[in-house]
């Protein structure tokens, strides 16, 4: 097993009800993410510890850098941009979902600049995954998911995972970057012996996948071949996701959710819904950017 020398740390005081899709735009050195259910995109900038917000009016599942001031977003069933300089926000695509209590949920760009998002469903395998095309086309990708989660590419990108939390499965693809799309479905990791659910995660440059884990108290670090390398142990119960950031890509941030935890759970996880930071000693891969 692999170690730390740190444990990750409260960096910014947010208690959001679900924080989620954490992305580090290295052309602005800002972090941002979403708090799903309070409408919210933040910004966070290390340097300096300013923060701010958008209300962006309605659930919003995640996001990514889209240009300069600019950020494309998967919210409720549409996706948008938002202006970050006047936080004005364009319609872009409604998209139906084959369940009406459905919403859309994680995503991220890939390295041509195509936007991947999935939605999460209260009907068991009715949700999917999709992929938004810099030239406007929508694809459908995937089908019978239930919560699509967490999603990101080997180094090479030959490889792409997809999260399926209720199933408790993390699943990897044959994908061609070219076309943009996925064959052989596998399971990758297999989690349903656990008490919890694997949620958002990224990739480093080793290849190897750090998977936050819902109601488990940590992010586990994963090795290219699906094997547990090592838990990093969180002081909230419910930590959802993380990405790398900073300019070396070693610093990895951790969103975190409070909704649904009863009274003797806040005080059990007192820093439920803040934002969190940990040192690495491993780079992270970049964020691409939408090229719309």
């Amino acid at each position: 097993m692999n170690t730390l020398q740190d444990s990750p740390k409260n960096i910014l005081t947010t208690r959001a009800r679900l924080g989620e899709a954490p992305c580090w735009n290295s052309d602005e050195n800002l972090l941002y993410w979403v708090d799903i259910y309070n409408h919210r995109v933040h910004q966070f900038n290390p340097a300096t510890g300013a923060h701010q917000f958008f209300d962006v009016g309605e659930v919003v599942g995640c996001l990514a850098p889209a240009g300069k001031h600019r950020l494309i977003m998967a919210l409720r069933s549409q996706l948008a941009f938002l202006d970050t300089g006047n936080g004005e926000v364009t319609p872009i695509i409604e998209i139906e979902h084959i369940h009406p209590d459905t919403r859309f949920n994680d995503g991220k760009c890939d390295a041509t600049g195509r936007f991947w998002f999935g939605s999460v469903s209260a009907s068991e395998a009715t949700a999917c995954l999709y992929h938004y095309d810099p030239n406007g086309t929508l694809q459908l990708l995937e089908t019978g998911l239930t919560i699509s989660n967490g999603l990101g590419w080997s180094p090479n990108e030959d490889t792409f995972y997809l999260t399926d939390s209720h199933c408790r499965t993390i699943y990897a693809y044959d994908f061609d970057s070219q076309s943009g799309s996925l064959s052989n479905r596998r399971v990758f990791i297999n989690l349903t012996a656990e008490s919890f659910e694997p949620d958002g995660l990224t990739v480093d440059q080793e290849g190897c996948i750090w998977s936050a884990m819902w109601n488990g108290w940590c992010i586990i670090r994963f090795d290219p071949s699906g094997k547990e390398m090592m838990r990093v142990q969180m002081p909230v119960q419910r930590p959802t996701s993380c990405t790398f950031g900073n300019s070396d890509l070693r610093m990895l941030y951790i969103t975190t959710a409070s909704v649904g935890l009863s009274e003797v759970e806040i005080q059990k996880s007192f820093y439920s819904g803040d934002l969190f930071h940990l040192p690495t000693d491993v780079s992270g891969l970049p964020t691409y950017h939408f090229r719309g």
